[in-house]
C-alpha cells in the first residue's frame, strides 16, 4: 500500500527528541499566546460593552477577542520565515544526516548543529523561505495533474472524487515541499536554487509513488488530527470557561489551535520523514529527465522562475540523483 516505515519514522524522531520539544515549545507557546491574547481581548470588549446593552456587549466581546487573535496571527506571519529556517530547516538537516547513517550531536548540541548545517546551504533565511514558495509553487503545479486527470475521467463520482483528492493534495503538499529542501541539504549543493530544480524535476517523473504515499500520509495525519482534537477540547473547555459569557463555537475553535500546534510539532515532521525515506529510495540511481523538465518548464511560473535563479546563482554540477554528499564541516575536514 504504501512505501514508508512508519516504525522507522517514529525511531528517528526518539533520535531527534531535542528538536521534537523545541517544536513543542514553539508551537504550543504560539497556540496558548492565540488563547491568552484572544481572552484577554474578550474581556476588554466584555467590559467595554458594559456601556452598551446585551447586543452591544456580545460584539465587543467579539470583536475583541478577534483583535487579540489577529495581534498574535500578524506576529506568526512575520515570523514564519525564521520559523522555517531556524526550527523546520534545522530539523530536516539533521534527519537526512540519520537517514544517511551518520552520527550527530545529542541534546542542544543537535539544534546547533541542525543551524550550521542549515546556514551552510542558506546564507538567510529570506533565501530558504523565498525557495519554499517557489518548491511549494511548482509542487501544486504537479498536483493539477492528478486533479485533471480525476475530473476528466469517464466513471461515476470522478467530480467527488476530485474533491476528496484535492483535499488531501492540500495537506500533502506541505510535506513535500520540505522534501525538496532534504534533497538540496543532502546533496551538499551551494547552489540551492538548482538543486531544488534537479529535485523538483525528479519528483515530477515520479510523481505517481510520491501521491500514493502523501495521499496515505495525508489520511494518517487528518485521522490523528482529529483524535487530538477531541482530547484538547477538555482544556479549551476551562478557556470557555473562564471567558466572560459562553459560546460553544469558542470551545471548538480553542481545541482546533491547540490541535494545530500539537499536529504542526509532532505529526509533521513524522509525516515529512516518511516521505524523506520513500523520495530517497525512489530516485536512487535516477537522473533528471529531459522531458519532465520541459513539462515543468511549459506548466509552472515558479519552476520557470527557479531556473532563472539556478543559473543567476551559477551551475555546478550535480550530485548523481540519491547520493548523499557530505556536509560542510565534513568536506572541511576531508579538504
Amino acid at each position: 500500500m504504501w512505501d514508508f516505515s512508519l516504525g522507522g519514522a517514529m525511531g528517528l524522531m526518539v533520535r531527534t527528541l531535542p528538536f521534537l520539544l523545541l517544536r513543542l515549545a514553539v508551537y504550543v507557546g504560539m497556540a496558548l499566546a492565540f488563547l491568552i491574547l484572544t481572552t484577554i481581548g474578550a474581556g476588554i470588549g466584555w467590559a467595554v460593552g458594559g456601556l452598551g446593552d446585551e447586543g452591544f456587549r456580545a460584539g465587543s466581546t467579539f470583536f475583541g477577542g478577534l483583535i487579540g487573535f489577529s495581534i498574535v496571527g500578524g506576529f506568526a506571519w512575520i515570523v514564519r520565515s525564521y520559523l522555517l529556517y531556524l526550527v523546520k530547516g534545522a530539523h530536516i538537516a539533521v534527519l537526512v544526516e540519520l537517514i544517511d547513517g551518520r552520527e550527530i550531536p545529542g541534546g542542544k548540541g543537535q539544534i546547533t548543529h541542525g543551524r550550521e548545517v542549515i546556514q551552510a546551504r542558506f546564507a538567510e533565511s529570506s533565501v530558504l523561505f523565498g525557495l519554499d514558495l517557489l518548491i511549494k509553487g511548482v509542487i501544486r503545479a504537479v498536483t493539477g495533474l492528478a486533479r485533471g486527470m480525476m475530473r476528466v475521467l469517464p466513471i461515476p463520482g470522478a467530480k467527488p472524487l476530485a474533491g476528496a483528492l484535492n483535499a488531501f493534495l492540500k495537506v500533502a503538499v506541505g510535506f513535500l515541499d520540505e522534501v525538496i529542501l532534504a534533497y538540496a541539504i543532502r546533496t551538499g549543493s551551494t547552489n540551492a536554487w538548482a538543486s531544488a530544480r534537479t529535485a523538483l524535476i525528479l519528483y515530477g517523473q515520479n510523481w505517481k509513488p510520491m501521491m500514493k504515499n502523501a495521499a496515505w500520509l495525508a489520511l494518517f495525519i487528518y485521522l490523528m488530527s482529529f483524535a487530538i482534537f477531541l482530547v484538547m477540547l477538555l482544556p479549551a473547555s476551562l478557556f470557555v470557561w473562564l471567558m466572560p459569557g459562553s459560546a460553544a463555537i469558542v470551545g471548538l475553535i480553542f481545541a482546533l489551535i491547540l490541535a494545530w500546534a500539537v499536529k504542526a510539532a509532532l505529526l509533521e515532521p513524522l509525516a515529512v520523514t516518511c516521505m524523506m525515506q520513500v523520495y530517497f529510495k525512489t530516485i536512487e540511481g535516477q537522473v533528471p529527465d529531459p522531458e519532465w523538465e520541459r513539462r515543468l518548464t511549459n506548466m509552472s511560473g515558479k519552476f520557470r522562475k527557479l531556473t532563472d535563479k539556478a543559473f543567476s546563482a551559477g551551475s555546478e554540477p550535480q550530485a548523481a540523483a540519491g547520493q548523499p554528499q557530505a556536509t560542510g564541516q565534513e568536506q572541511g575536514s576531508t579538504a
